[in-house]
């Protein structure tokens, strides 16, 4: 089971691509190298206003990832305790038999170390009780990283929070 996520509100996406800029520089990259993408539209006028319409990609993580059963050196592998799907880097050949797997294309070819990359939620920052970079990054707050249960415990916290505060105008 997949654990961990990445929420996406296209209602607050400015496209400023922060995410992944900063998904990027955490990881040392080319500039062709996106673990997370933002589609845009062209932005349109509607009634007056300027709408931009976007979607951000990022790893599914798949319950059974597709690219892991392709690769021959089992180089892709998921963390039981949180379903996070990752590359380990030693074993990677650069076959690309993952990328061509992967129905969203999603792993990503890196030409400066001949290995393929994918979004794994920045499991070193995610085990430092930190949030991905591409959320930390999101100026709009467009993004937000989940695990499980943490949005009811966080919708239950809210409440209870918004009844003391009444409790205190009483």
């Amino acid at each position: 089971m997949n654990n961990c996520h990445i929420q996406f509100d296209p209602r607050r996406c400015i496209a400023c691509k922060a995410c992944e800029v900063h998904c990027q520089e955490a990881h040392q990259t080319a500039s062709d190298v996106k673990m997370g993408l933002l589609i845009t539209a062209e932005p349109i006028c509607e009634e007056g206003k300027i709408n931009i319409f976007s979607a951000f990609r990022a790893c599914f993580h798949c319950e059974e990832p597709w690219c892991m059963a392709a690769c021959p050196t089992d180089a892709i592998k998921k963390r039981k305790e949180d379903g996070i799907v990752f590359v380990e880097a030693k074993l990677c050949v650069g076959c690309k038999a993952c990328i061509d797997a992967c129905p969203w294309r999603v792993p990503q070819w890196d030409e400066g170390s001949g290995k393929v990359l994918k979004c794994d939620y920045c499991r070193d920052r995610i085990d430092a009780d930190e949030k991905p970079a591409c959320v930390t990054a999101c100026t709009a707050h467009a993004l937000s990283f989940g695990r499980p249960n943490m949005g009811t415990r966080k919708t239950r916290q809210d409440y209870a929070k918004s009844l003391l505060d009444k409790k205190r105008w009483l």
